[in-house]
């Protein structure tokens, strides 16, 4: 996996990113687009697709700089944040300690802005481990919610994941996935994409020990410069794990077609 998560410049961008008030992504008198608005807030939002209500024990797999773990830590009686970027969780879990974290923003060429990040709130329910979701320990336990976020498409072998999706879901548990579906070599080899469409991919690999209950898109937005963001949307779609047997292609149809694409509103 590419080093890049571990650089400075990227840990800045994803504190932004996930802690960064909309002031601080967009800064009053820019005349932003509605739909960049619309975007703030993709940590928490992702979250939000999980049925409401509390559970046991919560998995944040590709957690980055922790949002997401915090959030669901307000419903989960337990919280592990797991990520590959020994950065990216070193900067989680100062946040989680409670302690303040400075970081830069950076406008143009030279140009940079000191901004502070804070945990939203205290969670003593909440840990993070430096770990790789291609190869998870069978000590890691089963949950009632995993969560994993622009994750799928920035692994090697992203199969490697899906195939120990099962064990990780407790039955009844859910599974939010959300990807931008942006392949690239760079990540991942082109032996490794889907053939066709990603959904299709996710429905055949998943649809043996997971039901589909909804399927969705969210917009984000990642500031690079005062100037130059990425304004992206993720594929959402949130599983249910199964007591047992083999549902196929055909049993899911109902839920493959468009009627029943659901778009969350930010």
């Amino acid at each position: 996996m590419s080093a890049v998560y571990e650089t400075t410049k990227l840990v800045d961008e994803y504190l932004l990113f996930h802690y960064g008030a909309e002031a601080d992504i967009l800064p009053e008198g820019g005349n932003w687009p509605a739909e960049m608005r619309a975007s703030l807030g993709f940590a928490e939002r992702t979250v939000k697709w999980f049925t409401p209500g509390n559970a046991r024990h919560g998995l944040d797999l590709g957690c980055a700089v922790g949002r997401s773990a915090f959030e669901m830590s307000r419903d989960c009686a337990e919280v592990t944040g797991i990520d590959f970027s020994h950065a990216f969780i070193a900067a989680a879990e100062t946040l989680r300690d409670g302690r303040e974290l400075s970081y830069q923003r950076l406008e143009e060429g030279r140009l940079k802005t000191t901004l502070t990040a804070r945990a939203p709130f205290a969670a003593e329910n909440l840990t993070f481990q430096q770990g790789d979701a291609m190869s998870l320990p069978e000590s890691l336990g089963i949950f009632d919610r995993v969560h994993a976020a622009n994750l799928l498409c920035r692994l090697p072998e992203p199969e490697r994941l899906l195939a120990r999706l099962p064990s990780l879901v407790e039955t009844g548990g859910e599974l939010v996935l959300a990807t931008p579906c942006t392949w690239l070599e760079d990540f991942t080899p082109i032996g490794n994409w889907p053939e066709g469409e990603t959904f299709d991919w996710l429905a055949d690999r998943l649809g043996g020990t997971f039901d589909l209950l909804r399927r969705g898109e969210e917009p984000f937005l990642i500031r690079e410069t005062a100037r130059k963001f990425q304004w992206t949307r993720s594929m959402m779609t949130v599983w249910r794990r199964k007591e047992g047997g083999h549902c196929g292609r055909a049993a899911m149809s109902s839920l493959l077609t468009p009627s029943a694409t659901t778009v969350s509103q930010a």
